[in-house]
């Protein structure tokens, strides 16, 4: 009776020995999987920056009535401008939790990009009158001329595409790493199950 007894505390033992420890084991892993998902997410949180030139020459003219239309002084200027286009996502605005017990990571938003003209003025040929010289009210509008031009042909450029294609290769990297864990990735309430729906975010 006492051998009887004997093995079933022993048995017991071993059971709930076995149960504990895979239990733990389970645990640990579901944590380092989490935080493995969060020290990508934090290395990828730097700026995906895209970068173009444009070149514009413009002509700016203004005219002043001096005694009704029969009296103008005229001011005019050659400008030339060289801009530096920056496109760019700080990734460390990206929204996110992590559900360690579904083993799902959401990503809930992405960063807007950040759109930043640096332009360069050369004014060559200026002409002004008198009653009607160069004011700082002249270059700010010659800047803010310049600039509305330029972000149309910054619309029109590939740059936008570019970006957003470097973009969906840094968060492609998500999908990667979830889909090796064995964990599910969730943009915008929709289940990503491939690369092919990745790129459509």
């Amino acid at each position: 009776m006492r051998k009887i007894l004997l093995g079933a505390i022993i048995t017991l033992i071993l059971l709930f020995g076995y149960r504990y420890f895979t239990e733990t084991t389970d645990a640990v892993v579901l944590k380092q999987s989490s935080s493995l998902i969060q020290e990508q997410i934090k290395n990828v949180g730097k700026l995906v920056v895209t970068e173009g030139h444009f070149s514009e020459v413009f002509n700016y003219e203004n005219s002043k009535d001096l005694f009704g239309a029969y009296v103008t002084a005229e001011k005019k200027a050659l400008v030339v401008v060289n801009a530096h286009v920056t496109i760019a996502y700080d990734l460390s605005k990206l929204k996110y939790s992590v559900d360690q017990k579904a083993q799902t990571l959401y990503i809930i938003s992405i960063p807007e990009p950040e759109i930043k003209i640096n332009p360069d003025f050369e004014y060559y040929d200026i002409q002004a009158d008198y009653f009607n010289p160069f004011e700082a009210k002249d270059y700010n509008d010659i800047k803010e001329t310049v600039k509305k031009s330029l972000m149309k042909k910054l619309e029109k450029s590939n740059l936008k595409n570019d970006s957003k294609n470097r973009l969906m290769s840094e968060l492609s990297k998500f999908y990667i790493l979830t889909n090796s864990l064995g964990w599910t990735l969730i943009y915008n309430e929709n289940l990503i199950e491939s690369m092919e729906e990745f790129q459509k975010i």
